[in-house]
């Protein structure tokens, strides 16, 4: 379970690390970098993006996160692997039509996989995605089969799917981490 932190003040976080969670999720580098100095002497936290990273940002994601799981574009793969330290990548995939939702095409998906195991110091773990939001969580298991069914096809295990509202549709459909935020922590309200 990936504890979703994106727009709770850093006590939130440090509050969770300290009743035992270690796998947190983020969806903004730049709010991130405000949290980073207060948690990164969290011992054994590892830190997730799992929001859109732009390649003009992609230095300041890999000092901060363990776990980059938008990886959408090779170009992207490229800017991540300047950096030495070995890094966790799952490459985000766009199965619905909505403009707001990033990632690859499943059609991409053999390219961009080739592209992301030629860099060394990138380990290419799974495949994530983001339903369209519905209130039915029946609605998005259509989205996590199709996502499980690529990965399977690609040789790949991680599967990155499934909120609050709808994890155990994405269970039920082999997801191997849930992203949580409003069922540990309640409704999120923005930081001032």
């Amino acid at each position: 379970m990936l504890a979703v932190t994106k727009v709770f003040p850093v006590e939130t976080l440090l509050e969770a690390y300290s009743l035992g969670m270690r796998e947190f999720g983020e969806n903004y580098v730049q709010e991130f970098e405000r949290k980073y100095p207060s948690v990164s002497s969290c011992e054994g936290a590892r830190f997730h993006l799992i929001g859109h990273l732009q390649s003009n940002k992609a230095r300041k994601a890999a000092e901060m996160f363990h776990v980059i799981q938008t990886v959408d574009t090779p170009k992207l793969a490229r800017r991540l692997g300047e950096f030495p330290e070995p890094r966790e990548v799952m490459i985000e995939v766009k199965l619905s039509e909505e403009e707001s939702k990033h990632g690859a095409a499943a059609s991409e998906l053999s390219e961009l996989i080739d592209s992301i195991r030629g860099v060394p110091s990138l380990r290419l773990t799974g495949l994530m995605t983001m339903p369209p939001w519905s209130d039915d969580a029946e609605a998005a298991r259509p989205y996590f089969r199709k996502l499980r069914e690529l990965a399977e096809r690609h040789g790949l295990s991680g599967l990155s799917m499934g909120m609050s509202h709808d994890l155990e549709v994405a269970i039920e459909e082999g997801s191997t981490m849930v992203r949580v935020g409003t069922a540990l922590f309640g409704s999120r309200k923005a930081l001032l």
